[in-house]
């Protein structure tokens, strides 16, 4: 079995643990801090009350408005159905790709769970624990609190041999917050049941990470990891500071927690930059930073590194790639749309001082207070949003998007126009976490509508993260706005990458240029391919401007420009892009050297069928400008303006 799981892992982050072999040992919690001055500032588990439990403390901790919604969430579930995970359930995913029938009931019965337990908590009148008792017990008899997707291929759990997931670590948040908010309750009704709460999750979460932590890529000492860490560390803090009543094992899981997290802070470059995208970093940065949260209450300050210029970093990419509205910046597997947490993102900014990421909290708050307390995972951060919907400080919001940013470490460039555009490039290499092939790719939004785009990603199958990925149309470079040379896109792994990546910001032009040839096939007979992708502040225009040499004339010569505007395409040199709120754009090109034709990717099948309804029900179309004057060297370019 861990044979098995190892190859799971290995094919689940094998374009990550590949990308970054090289790694800074700042270890900044291991450092600072030791096991024994850890134990030394640890509140002890029956004095360590982060959280409300009486509904006169909750009553004075959030508004009516928060309480009634909270207690009607938990009665639109007090019917709530827990049903079993069957086998054949479980097998899906090795039949036939699907994740989604597993994940509905399984995500469903702890979506439900947290309701209720919140629910009961504040109003206190036992109308919940029934059901609370029967969530908890049926996800104590689970065979396994992940997902199959993470177990290597047999769709059945091993249970002799404990795997810790994403899944299972939120699970054994779920159950400690259960045990504390309603365990009181429980033991009222037997006191076998929080015994369970504890045996499961201790045989599940806190043996297998204190006794084999190393088994699991996500703890690599050697290659850099992704959002897999902290979201697993925030929830094995919770877990552990919630239910461990041995004082000495509770602080050796809390600091070996810390040195977990530190292997993901190695991993970040110099400027914070999130590889996996801005949707990611939610899973991401912000978990470091409910880490964060869970050593500083937990310790009463003494464990603390907000002043850290890493963290302060890492927090300024979320807005530093923030586009308008719901929109982000979506290279690789990142979402193009999400709404902000932003109740999250006011206490990130608060804690480490950061005005502009408050104020884009605030904002966040203002567009959509839907978000504060949305029923995703991490539920720790929602709690700790319900708290604090009271405190946020009433005064005027002053966001101010930011107008260029640079990430050296991501090779990362975004910048806007007097006009109301918005560019992002990047060089980078493909074997980044959650990878797509797109070395030398960019995007333009017009005032905060999309016109050039990286299409994102699909449904998650059994293909998405396996060998196959790279069959997949929306992970391919001939899907993303780059060239096709003789037929051949770009390579995953780590030595296809972008050279002389050299960025350019001043008052006449934000720009990248980059050498993408050694990201392509080598069958593809590349020389160089000098590719910048530049503003222009002085005609507010967008340059993609490319100087080339193959190794003999090629047989063909593509360049793709992905787009869900209309496009009209009836005067040659020309590309009319009419976004959904009808602004023009126009991309010109030479009708000497190129022909044009369109085409719609596929949207059947498992993975593709979210792309009908992913960008507003607008199509995701391909532009594929086609050379008519082949030659083994050249120059050309286009240039995209606002009519």
């Amino acid at each position: 079995m861990i044979k098995q799981f190892t190859l799971s892992i290995a094919l689940l982050l094998f374009w990550k643990i590949d990308a970054h072999t090289q790694v800074t040992q700042r270890n900044i919690l291991g450092n600072k801090y030791s096991l024994e001055s850890v134990k030394q500032a640890l509140v002890p588990q029956n004095r360590f009350k982060p959280y409300p439990k009486t509904t006169a403390e909750w009553k004075a901790a959030l508004p009516d408005s928060v309480i009634t919604k909270t207690i009607k969430a938990g009665e639109a579930v007090l019917d709530y159905k827990f049903e079993p995970i069957s086998a054949t359930l479980s097998l899906d995913f090795v039949r036939s790709g699907d994740r989604e029938r597993h994940s509905k009931i399984s995500f469903g019965k702890r979506n439900a769970l947290i309701d209720m337990v919140l629910a009961e908590s504040i109003e206190d009148k036992g109308r919940f624990t029934e059901a609370i008792l029967n969530g908890v017990w049926s996800i104590c008899e689970e065979s396994f609190w992940g997902v199959p997707a993470h177990i290597g291929g047999t769709g059945l759990p091993n249970v002799e041999d404990r795997i810790v997931d994403l899944f299972a670590a939120e699970t054994a948040s779920v159950l400690a917050f259960a045990d504390y908010f309603t365990g009181e309750k429980l033991d009222k009704i037997n006191k076998l049941v929080r015994k369970r709460i504890y045996y499961e999750t201790n045989n599940r979460i806190f043996e297998p990470m204190l006794k084999n932590p190393d088994r699991y890529g996500w703890m690599s000492k050697k290659n850099a990891v992704n959002n897999w860490n902290p979201w697993i560390m925030s929830n094995w803090m919770t877990a552990n500071l919630l239910l461990e009543k041995d004082e000495t094992r509770r602080a050796q899981s809390l600091y070996a927690s810390m040195v977990g997290l530190d292997l993901y802070l190695n991993g970040l470059g110099e400027d914070g930059g999130c590889d996996e995208g801005p949707s990611y970093w939610f899973a991401a940065g912000a978990c470091v930073f409910d880490c964060l949260e869970l050593l500083d209450e937990s310790t009463k300050g003494k464990v603390a590194i907000y002043d850290e210029p890493l963290i302060q970093k890492m927090a300024s990419y979320v807005y530093k790639t923030h586009i308008s509205d719901d929109y982000f910046v979506n290279f690789a597997d990142a979402d193009p749309k999400l709404k902000p947490d932003g109740i999250m993102l006011y206490r990130f900014g608060q804690k480490i001082n950061d005005p502009q990421l408050k104020q884009f909290g605030k904002w966040a708050v203002e567009k959509y207070p839907a978000a504060i307390s949305n029923n995703g995972f991490h539920r720790m951060r929602k709690i700790q949003n319900l708290l604090t919907v009271k405190n946020i400080e009433p005064a005027q919001n002053s966001y101010e998007p930011v107008k260029n940013a640079w990430f050296n470490d991501i090779q990362v460039l975004t910048t806007r126009a007097a006009n109301g555009f918005y560019m992002a490039t990047h060089g980078g290499h493909n074997a980044e976490s959650h990878n797509h092939n797109d070395v030398g790719d960019f995007l333009l939004y017009a005032n905060g509508e999309p016109v050039i785009i990286d299409a994102g990603r699909g449904n998650y199958t059994a293909r998405t993260f396996s060998s196959k990925r790279y069959e997949l149309w929306f992970t391919q470079s001939q899907y993303h706005n780059l060239p096709i040379i003789n037929g051949l896109g770009q390579i995953a792994g780590r030595s296809y990458e972008a050279t002389n990546v050299k960025s350019t910001v001043n008052d006449k032009e934000s720009s990248l240029s980059m050498n993408i040839a050694p990201s392509y096939d080598k069958e593809a007979g590349i020389a160089t391919w000098n590719r910048t992708v530049k503003l222009n502040r002085a005609k507010n225009t967008i340059e993609i401007n490319d100087d080339y040499a193959l190794n003999q004339k090629p047989n063909s010569l593509q360049q793709v420009f992905m787009t869900v505007c209309d496009i009209d395409i009836a005067t040659p040199g020309k590309v009319i892009l009419k976004t959904w709120k009808n602004q023009t754009v126009t991309l010109q090109y030479d009708p000497k050297l190129w022909s044009i034709s369109t085409d719609l990717p596929s949207t059947d099948g498992m993975e593709y069928v979210s792309f009908k309804t992913k960008w507003d029900n607008h199509p995701v179309q391909r532009i594929i400008l086609t050379n008519k004057a082949l030659a083994q060297k050249g120059k050309y370019g286009f240039v995209l303006g606002m009519n």
